[in-house]
Formats: structure tokens, C-alpha cells, sequence
């Protein structure tokens, strides 16, 4: 009997996000300098900072590029941060690297992404989700669909759910983000 999604919740140590249709709703302003401009949740950041505040690991792969999402993810105490990422394998390859003195496996990491060059990296984790706006070929591989859609909410969910799983939901305060 294969255990369902929420059971393997129980092992999880670190979190890794795609950045543009995870983090953000993929959709792009573009300023008068030419640089896109992203929109980020604040429910999502609260997540993440509470996450690393209990311990967690998190960490980002993406093949955008954006300083001030990065300058952000850095404030929220992320140090992983892999942006212009040719192959998310290599970055994850990297990643696993990084945390090989602290036993970290793939099982105990959740990854979340949304198109195709997260299709990988979905199937190596211990829990690869995605929102609810994701490709269908990705909701096809994920263990768990997010009923928000990408830079709505999705990151925060599948954090809380495993937080609360864990007994770790909960932190007075303040955030960082």
C-alpha cells in the first residue's frame, strides 16, 4: 500500500520553489528599463520566513531572473537561491550537494512547479506539487494540486499544510517579509 501525500508530509525538511508561475502569478509588467516586474504574495512570504524560522530548509530553482525577488527571498533568510538556472537538474544536483552533511534526501524535500521544465524535478521529491494553474502534464506527475493557483496562495498551502502536519504551524512574532 503506497502511503498518500499528507502521510509523507510527516518526513519533510526542506522546501523548494520554482519562481515564476509559483512564487508569482507568471504574469509580467514590464518597467520602463525593460525589466519585468513580478507580484509576490505577502500569505506566501509569511510561509516561507515561518518556515525558516522553525528550521526548514527552503530554497528556489528558476530559470528567470529577478534581483528584487531574490532581495526578498534573501530578507525571509533563503541562502539557496539558483535564478538563470539553464537545467533545474543541475541546480538540483547542487542543492542536494550543499545539505549532503545533513543527510537531506529527495524524500524529504517538497518541490513546487508549474510547467514543464519542472517536470523532473516534481518526480524526485519526496512530495513534488504544483498550483492549480500548472500544466497539465505537470498535474499529471504531482503528488498534490494546490487549490491556488501560482503567486495566489499556492506556496503558503502546501508550507502549512506541512507545518501543521509537523506540530510547527504556529510562531509569535514578527516576519520578515
Amino acid at each position: 500500500m503506497s502511503i498518500n501525500y499528507k502521510q509523507r508530509l510527516n518526513r519533510i525538511r526542506a522546501f523548494v520553489f520554482d519562481m515564476d508561475g509559483v512564487l508569482t502569478n507568471g504574469v509580467f509588467h514590464v518597467g520602463g528599463d525593460g525589466k519585468p516586474i513580478r507580484n509576490l504574495n505577502s500569505k506566501d512570504g509569511y510561509a516561507i520566513q515561518l518556515a525558516v524560522k522553525k528550521g526548514y530548509t527552503v530554497g528556489l530553482i528558476s530559470g528567470g531572473n529577478c534581483d528584487g525577488v531574490k532581495s526578498l527571498l534573501q530578507k525571509a533568510g533563503i541562502t539557496d537561491i539558483y535564478m538563470r538556472a539553464a537545467s533545474k537538474l543541475d541546480a538540483w544536483s547542487d542543492f542536494l550537494s550543499v545539505y549532503e552533511h545533513q543527510d537531506l534526501k529527495p524524500e524529504e524535500i517538497v518541490y513546487m512547479g508549474d510547467d514543464i521544465p519542472d517536470y523532473y524535478l516534481i518526480e524526485a521529491a519526496g512530495v513534488g506539487c504544483c498550483p492549480a494553474n500548472a500544466a497539465p502534464e505537470i498535474k499529471q506527475v504531482s503528488d498534490y494540486v494546490s487549490h491556488r493557483n501560482g503567486g495566489e496562495g499556492c506556496v503558503r498551502d502546501i508550507i502549512e499544510q506541512t507545518l501543521k502536519v509537523q506540530n510547527n504551524w504556529m510562531l509569535q512574532g514578527d516576519f520578515a517579509w
